[in-house]
């Protein structure tokens, strides 16, 4: 890699003779290379960085401490790193696919590129043709291509809304995200919002969908997290189609999240309690008279140590401040 000099002759912001038009066409212009110096920056930083961290799992001690280690030095945090490794390996497998060549990377912004290298390869290579005619690539662009190529292939989308995306009657990007959401659920349900966009191929039908099948998966992915409904009791699916049928889809899915929420606040809840419960015996059994604010200290504490819970919401002295308790039970059956 060789080095090179970044500078720029920037226009000067007190120049009245400057249109703002071409003041703010030379600033983009200089913001975009700075743009692509990033990219270029940050690909060589993650190929250095996997480097390092290839090399410490081949001498090191088999955890990693040597790289961290290293990154700790240069205070460079794991998330970052990895993040760096990451966009480092999408260039190489989009340079040795062939997709595109060293110098092509430069048509891309920092997040059209990376946001390229999450694509599907389709829609990977149809953005590399644009940039090898010399477009620059904007992330905006690139996921008018991911959106497109959804609209266009997806067996999720009946035939005659994919014609309306072809003929720019429904733009795309109303397209996409009905894909993404109907792509998480099971085959029945894919198959009654697919029939309803069929029947009805119009942009607000195709808004209220995506809305349904958002809810949808929400309302699956809570269920499935809430133990109070590992019962026979009653039918999860009819349920849900009953939701839909009176039209609170919404509310049936936030009240299945809310109960999973709640269940699972309840279980760190105990947890915590418990936890309290033994630190405290322990400053009791070590404190004494001679420490009479430590005791002050666990008396303080005392309302969220006992069995019944005390909390209060709001400023002491404020009119609407409440309390609040409730007791902890374990059952022991």
């Amino acid at each position: 890699m060789q080095g090179g000099d970044l500078s720029f002759n920037l226009p000067d912001p007190s120049d009245e003779k400057i249109s703002d038009y071409e003041f703010n066409q030379q600033v983009e212009a200089a913001w975009q290379v700075c743009d692509r110096f990033d990219l270029q920056t940050d690909i060589w930083r993650g190929r250095i960085l996997r480097t390092v961290r290839d090399r410490e799992k081949r001498g090191g001690d088999g955890r990693g401490t040597g790289f961290l280690n290293w990154l700790k030095d240069r205070e460079i945090t794991k998330s970052h790193a990895y993040n760096l490794i990451e966009l480092a390996d999408s260039a190489d497998q989009l340079l040795d696919a062939g997709m595109l060549t060293p110098q092509e990377v430069n048509q891309f912004s920092k997040r059209a590129f990376v946001e390229t290298a999450k694509a599907a390869p389709e829609v990977q290579q149809l953005v590399s043709d644009s940039a090898r005619k010399g477009d620059h690539i904007t992330r905006r662009e690139v996921r008018q291509v991911a959106n497109e190529w959804a609209a266009m292939t997806s067996e999720l989308i009946p035939e005659t809304l994919r014609e309306k995306a072809a003929n720019n009657t429904i733009p795309s990007r109303y397209i996409a995200p009905l894909v993404k959401e109907m792509e998480k659920l099971p085959p029945a349900h894919q198959s009654t919002l697919k029939t309803e966009v069929e029947l009805n191929p119009d942009l607000d039908t195709l808004k209220q969908v995506t809305a349904e099948a958002r809810y949808l998966s929400k309302y699956l992915a809570s269920a499935n997290q809430v133990q109070l409904l590992e019962t026979d009791d009653f039918d999860l699916e009819l349920a849900l189609e009953e939701a839909l049928r009176v039209g609170c889809l919404n509310s049936a899915a936030d009240m299945v999240a809310q109960a999973a929420q709640i269940e699972q606040t309840a279980a760190k809840l105990y947890t915590a309690w418990k936890r309290l419960n033994q630190l405290s015996e322990r400053v009791f059994v070590d404190s004494g008279e001679s420490t009479p604010n430590l005791r002050a200290l666990l008396a303080a504490l005392g309302p969220v140590i006992n069995e019944t819970v005390q909390v209060r919401l709001g400023e002491a002295n404020s009119v609407t401040a409440q309390t609040i308790r409730w007791r902890l039970i374990l059952d022991e059956d």
